[in-house]
């Protein structure tokens, strides 16, 4: 068969290459065309576009960039048609997905979407769309299922990805050796988690660094990403007693006694890891203020979200401050009580996100759904 997969980010990326890799064992003659990353690329598909040039970031970014993004999509319904798919996979992105499952839908081509868009928080009215063309839809957290029944569509629940992720990241293995190979020292460490945009980090890390001189008997250690580009950091790090590591997150995670992390996915996955935490959040004012109009959940962590409840403290916009962070972090360090009961909840957490392979049990659903 053949498959058009189209992922705008770099949790996409990988997500999509995961699955990838279970259809081609299902599958040994398919072909993929994808939109992604790197990851996609080697798990066998041909790149047609890089998510680095399609990522925007906030109300603001996309309007600024609507040009480049309508031409994008225009160039996809071409090479879309062009290559004829027998099924589109949609990974998350909605503003860019959506609109191609409009378009792949009318031209009878079968949509599926894994990792659906989280229109449960905002612009509900896109679950209209989903149901008209949307043909299968593949969900990762447990609440999404009874969502969108309240609207009468059945979907899939398959399991969180990150799963897949941990299981596969054959780094962790050698977790125990992060201290040594880096020459840290013996000091316990922390790990600062501060997005993997610049917008995010501008934002966030200054504010995290701004609790070091309170913490003396720790090393904290900032988890930098190298797609920004390694010198990036250098602006925030000058003068301050902290190490940087790049792409190597979930080491860090492994070996750290806590973490400050930046909302987002990377929220779950410190939770998965059964590291304590708190979650910071900064936005632009302009972005915050008509998200706040139209975000319509309680929390903005995906741990609280799936809980239904405050496991982690959450961070926001003016609540982010040395005095605030400090307070928190100390709440979650070895011998006390908010670390022992977070990582009680951290195990309930774990327990509803399923224990098999969203990756797997995904492929074999579409397989099944393919054929029938």
């Amino acid at each position: 068969m053949k498959y058009y997969i189209i992922a705008g980010e770099a949790s996409g990326d990988l997500h999509a290459s995961n699955l990838m890799k279970e259809l081609a064992l299902l599958d040994t003659q398919g072909q993929f065309r994808c939109w992604g990353g790197d990851l996609m690329q080697a798990a066998g598909g041909e790149l047609v576009k890089h998510y680095r040039g399609l990522a925007f970031m906030g109300f603001t970014e996309v309007l600024l960039n609507l040009r480049t993004i309508i031409k994008n999509l225009t160039f996809c319904k071409k090479d879309m048609e062009a290559f004829n798919p027998d099924v589109v996979i949609l990974v998350d992105y909605p503003g860019f997905n959506l609109r191609v499952a409009k378009f792949a839908h009318r031209k009878g081509i079968k949509v599926f979407y894994y990792i659906s868009p989280q229109v449960w928080a905002w612009k509900r009215s896109r679950v209209h769309d989903i149901k008209r063309y949307v043909d299968k839809m593949f969900v990762i957290l447990p609440f999404e299922k009874e969502f969108y029944a309240s609207y009468g569509m059945e979907v899939d629940f398959v399991g969180h990805p990150l799963h897949d992720a941990i299981a596969g990241d054959k780094s962790l293995d050698a977790a125990g050796d992060f201290r040594v190979q880096r020459q840290l020292g013996e000091k316990p460490i922390i790990a600062l988690l501060p997005g993997s945009r610049k917008q995010e980090i501008e934002r966030v890390l200054p504010v995290m660094l701004s609790v070091i001189p309170g913490f003396d008997e720790v090393l904290f250690v900032v988890a930098g990403v190298s797609s920004v580009g390694e010198g990036y950091y250098d602006k925030f790090l000058r003068n301050q007693k902290v190490i940087i590591v790049f792409d190597t997150t979930r080491v860090l995670l492994r070996n750290s006694q806590a973490a400050l992390v930046t909302s987002g996915t990377a929220t779950l996955e410190t939770a998965m890891l059964g590291i304590p935490e708190v979650v910071c959040y900064r936005g632009g004012q302009l972005s915050y203020l008509i998200a706040r109009q139209l975000v319509k959940v309680p929390y903005i962590s995906l741990v609280n979200l799936i809980a239904g409840r405050e496991i982690v403290k959450e961070l926001i916009q003016g609540e982010l401050n040395r005095g605030a962070l400090s307070r928190e972090l100390k709440c979650i360090l070895p011998g006390q009580e908010g670390r022992n009961r977070m990582l009680k909840d951290y195990t309930e957490l774990n327990q509803m996100l399923g224990e098999e392979l969203a990756s797997q049990k995904t492929a074999r659903l579409m397989m099944s759904y393919l054929k029938n």
